[in-house]
């Protein structure tokens, strides 16, 4: 299950958020370091297709699509020489597949720390930006060095200067406009850096109107991220306060009555999951609908290998049709009588939103 980590200066709102995606019980405290130790939980990606499916299918049960959250210690300035809870907290950054940054935009006397999202920005990716610099420098000694014997390892060294370049200018790799090869090659130094950002700028409750400024004002600073920055803004209080409540209905009152749609949450886990460059298939029958976690790019038979190895093994064919086309029909044995149904083999690159069968044989 891919990860993504929550990370920010203390008091941004990261264990309020965690417990808001994962309805976990993370310290929500007024304080520095209430977190010492990564809190882990799972977040569902919510997908109306697949509740419109199970409901055409009558399914028993309806399986979401989940992503595992990590709620990691505040950051601090001078984490990447030791401060606060330093190397702990650069190590947990680490063994994450994307970040979200959490910037504090409210004013509360009674919580220590800045208010200006940008100041918060500015702390965090100087920490990741001189903790990476110090890893690629270390590695580029290395690769010059080999490099005078070994002409394989040229593309690596040219890679590693790039980022070094970069990182010495306080640029963070995910907006220094590196090409995909040269990410590619640095992909097995972990650099903190060299990922795509998901931004939550967190607002106060008497602050709602003015998100679209706050965000605007944010992604100003990431002009030159391309896609790989998304910038979302919300009240994590008024999110997290929704998020408890377990009546479905109830909490779409509360989310309609503060003006808050679907509530930032679900585009926030939605984002996040696109960000890491996964993709949805979905299965559908009367035992259940579930939703099946695919990278971009998979043929059919890696994502049967999802749903079980001898799947992928002994793959024959897959019987696909688009989500929306097989709601119209109304069932699988119409989508077959009326010729919708396509038959596809190895080669096969799964889309977003098919809905797939598996022919296997081992």
């Amino acid at each position: 299950m891919e990860r993504f980590g929550l990370v920010g200066l203390p008091n941004a709102g990261k264990s309020s958020l965690y417990n808001a995606l994962t309805g976990g019980g993370a310290l929500a405290a007024p304080y520095p370091f209430a977190t010492k130790d990564p809190n882990i939980g799972v977040a569902m990606v919510p997908d109306e297709r697949l509740e419109q499916l199970s409901e055409m299918s009558k399914s028993k049960k309806t399986i979401h699509a989940q992503v595992e959250v990590v709620d990691i210690g505040g950051l601090v300035e001078g984490a990447s020489t030791g401060e606060g809870l330093g190397n702990k907290f650069l190590a947990n950054i680490r063994e994450v597949d994307a970040i979200v940054f959490v910037l504090r935009a409210f004013v509360n006397d009674d919580i220590v720390g800045p208010s200006d999202p940008l100041e918060h920005l500015r702390v965090v990716e100087i920490e990741l930006a001189l903790a990476d610099l110090e890893t690629v420098e270390k590695r580029l000694h290395q690769t010059k060095r080999a490099a005078k014997l070994d002409k394989s390892m040229v593309d690596e060294t040219e890679a590693l200067q790039a980022a070094y370049d970069a990182l010495a200018d306080g640029l963070p790799l995910y907006r220094a406009g590196l090409s995909d090869d040269v990410r590619e090659a640095l992909h097995p130094y972990f650099l903190l850096t060299n990922r795509r950002v998901l931004v939550v700028v967190n607002v106060g409750e008497d602050d709602l109107d003015a998100i679209p400024e706050h965000e605007a004002r944010v992604a100003a600073e990431f002009n030159n991220a391309g896609d790989n920055v998304e910038i979302i803004g919300m009240c994590v209080q008024l999110e997290a306060e929704a998020a408890a409540i377990t009546d479905p209905e109830e909490r779409a009152e509360i989310l309609e009555g503060f003006g808050l749609g679907e509530g930032a949450l679900f585009r926030m886990v939605r984002s996040a999951y696109h960000l890491l460059g996964l993709r949805t298939y979905l299965t559908t029958g009367e035992q259940e609908s579930r939703a099946w976690t695919f990278h971009e790019g998979s043929t059919a038979p890696v994502c049967a290998g999802r749903i079980h190895g001898d799947f992928q093994r002994g793959f024959i064919r897959a019987e696909v049709i688009q989500w929306d086309q097989l709601l119209e029909l109304g069932s699988w044995n119409k989508a077959k009588e009326v010729g919708k149904m396509r038959v596809e083999g190895k080669d096969y690159v799964a889309q977003d939103g098919d809905v797939m069968e598996f022919r296997f044989n081992v």
